[in-house]
Order: C-alpha cells, then sequence, then structure tokens
C-alpha cells in the first residue's frame, strides 16, 4: 500500500511540475501535466521491469550501459571531426548514443548470471537465480526468486473449481503451496502476465516462458521433463533430487514392508517405504495389512522413480518365491 501511494504521488507531482513549467513549447497546461502524468506511468512500468531482475542481471545491465555510453562518446569524437557540425551530425550522435546503449543494456543484463559472486564480494551471496519448489524452500536449502506465470495460477483455479473430488484437492493443494511459496522470505515469488496465445498447451507455453527468462522449470513431471530437454530448456527435476537423498538398497539385504495392496502381476504384493519407494513382493497377494519380512532381490532404478523387488523370507507364508514379474512405472 505504501508503494502505491508513493507512486500516485510521483505522478501527481510531475504532472503538477509539467502543468506550471510547459516543458518541450507545450502551451496548454492541461497537455502538459498529461504528458507529464505518461512519463510518470512510463517510470513505473520500467520500475516493475527492473524489480523483476535479479541482482546479478541488473548489475550487468548497468555496466553494459556505461560502457555502450563510453563507446558511444568516443565514437562521437570521430563522427564531430569527419562530418560538418549540423542537423545531420547532431542526428549521428544522437542515434549511435541510443543504439550503443541500448546494445551494452541487452547484452549486461543477458549476461549478467555470468558474473562471479565470489570475485564480486557478498552483496551476491543471497541472489541465486534458481527457481525453487516450497518443501525443498522451507527446509532452507535454496532461496532466490521463482517466476510463476497466471497461465499457471489459471490452470490451477479451474483444477480447483472442478466437479472432480480429485481434482479439486490437487488444484486447492497447489494454489496452498504457492501461498506458502509467498510466505517464505527465502524466496522471492514473481507472478508475471506473460503469455503466449497462439500456444494451446500450458507445458509448450511455460518451455516458451523459460526461454524468454532464460530460466530453469522445476517440475515432478515425468513428460515435461522430456519434452524440455528436446527444447534445450533446463530442468530441474523433483523427482531426481528425491531419488538422489534415498537410501541405497542393496540385492540381499532384509527389510520390513506392509503389504497394502495387490500387485500387477500374478499373487504379487505391493508395499511403500517411508520415502514412497514401491516394493513389489512375490507370493504376499494374501498377506495384505501384514508386515513381512523380505529379501531384495533386485532394485530398479528408471527416470521416473525407484522400485525394489523382493521375496518372502523362507520362513514367511506364501511358498517358494520366483521371479519378480514385468515392471511397474512409479509416477
Amino acid at each position: 500500500m505504501d508503494l502505491i501511494v508513493v507512486r500516485l504521488l510521483f505522478v501527481a507531482l510531475l504532472a503538477g511540475v509539467c502543468y506550471f513549467l510547459h516543458p518541450f513549447g507545450i502551451t496548454s497546461g492541461w497537455m502538459s501535466a498529461a504528458a507529464g502524468a505518461g512519463s510518470a506511468c512510463a517510470v513505473i512500468v520500467f520500475e516493475f521491469r527492473v524489480r523483476a531482475l535479479t541482482l546479478r542481471r541488473l548489475v550487468g545491465a548497468v555496466a553494459g550501459s556505461v560502457l555502450g555510453i563510453l563507446g558511444a562518446a568516443l565514437f562521437c569524437l570521430v563522427l564531430r571531426g569527419a562530418l560538418q557540425a549540423g542537423a545531420t551530425s547532431a542526428v549521428l550522435q544522437i542515434f549511435v548514443l541510443l543504439l550503443m546503449t541500448y546494445v551494452g543494456l541487452l547484452v549486461g543484463a543477458n549476461k549478467g548470471d555470468l558474473l562471479n559472486p565470489a570475485a564480486l564480494g557478498t552483496v551476491f551471496a543471497s541472489d541465486r537465480p534458481t527457481r525453487r519448489i516450497a518443501d525443498i524452500a522451507e527446509a532452507g536449502f535454496i532461496d532466490g526468486m521463482m517466476v510463476v506465470p497466471e497461465f499457471v495460477l489459471r490452470e490451477l483455479q479451474t483444477v480447483a473449481d472442478s466437479t472432480d473430488g480429485s481434482k479439486r484437492q490437487r488444484g486447492r493443494r497447489g494454489l496452498d503451496m504457492l501461498q506458502r511459496m509467498q510466505s517464505n522470505t527465502n524466496i522471492q515469488v514473481q507472478i508475471v502476465p506473460d503469455d503466449f496465445p497462439s500456444i494451446r498447451e500450458v507445458d509448450l507455453k511455460l518451455l516458451e516462458l523459460a526461454k524468454k527468462w532464460e530460466a530453469k522449470v522445476v517440475t515432478n513431471d515425468f513428460n515435461l521433463n522430456k519434452v524440455a530437454h528436446l527444447h534445450h530448456v533446463e530442468v530441474l527435476n523433483i523427482n531426481d533430487l528425491a531419488n538422489a537423498l534415498k537410501p541405497v538398497v542393496l540385492p540381499g539385504e532384509k527389510m520390513t514392508v506392509l503389504i497394502l495392496k495387490e500387485g500387477k502381476e500374478f499373487n504379487q504384493g505391493v508395499g511403500y517405504l517411508d520415502d514412497g519407494t514401491m516394493v513389489v513382493v512375490d507370493h504376499a497377494r494374501k498377506l495384505i495389512g501384514r508386515a513381512v519380512e523380505i529379501t531384495v532381490t533386485s532394485v530398479l532404478q528408471t527416470a521416473s522413480g525407484k522400485m525394489i523387488f523382493g521375496k518372502l523370507e523362507e520362513n514367511g507364508k506364501g511358498g517358494d518365491p520366483g521371479r519378480p514379474g514385468p515392471v511397474e512405472i512409479v509416477r
């Protein structure tokens, strides 16, 4: 609210100054005031764009602009000596100044992420451009800025308003996660209006937005991860992170698992470890609801998760176990 008041005062002040001073030869006071208010609004729009930049990009843009101005000044010295004084020379000098400043600004902003934080001091210690998800951010491992497009919010709202109970619950949980991230002081959540009307699929819109912002996509969606690699967009796959943190299980190890449901193949039982890893146990179909001791026979690591195959201990029920059946993909 305070920022809104400051912005309104800035617009009113600049409009008032132009009303009384009549800049650029404008004789009408109200026309001058309108021009001043429009200029103030343009400055505010520029402010919103600057706020979306990381600190490294901002420093890169400033450095690029300064170098561009210095280069333009040297070039203008050559123009003054080569051309006679007049309108043509003045226009060329102004054009070169604007061109060099513009190019320096863009190049500096795009290359700002290449700055070395260790070499530039501790001012960049908390400026990390990688985007993270709520649980990881709350654990204190990451910080930075997360860009959330409005078209994703619209999709979440549509899912949250669905007549299907399970979809409605997932949509509301997604909105709750976003609210948690907004209240986290370690990260900055930036909701952006960028959209791509010519593209219908939300996943492809996300990839285009990532290219525009030069950002990474945070997801646990297996298909989006594959498509992003085809489009040469970097992905932070939450499943990869979870799999890296899971304990290593080797064939021959023993563990106790609660059989929760039938397996996909005949006479299989399925249970889960505390971290969500699926455990497929042969000859355990009749033991649903019971905790059994098993011996690990094989471990299968896929792009979408880890699966453990096991057999009952000899003193367990179900007879001699056979070979593990076909793999179920965990999502």
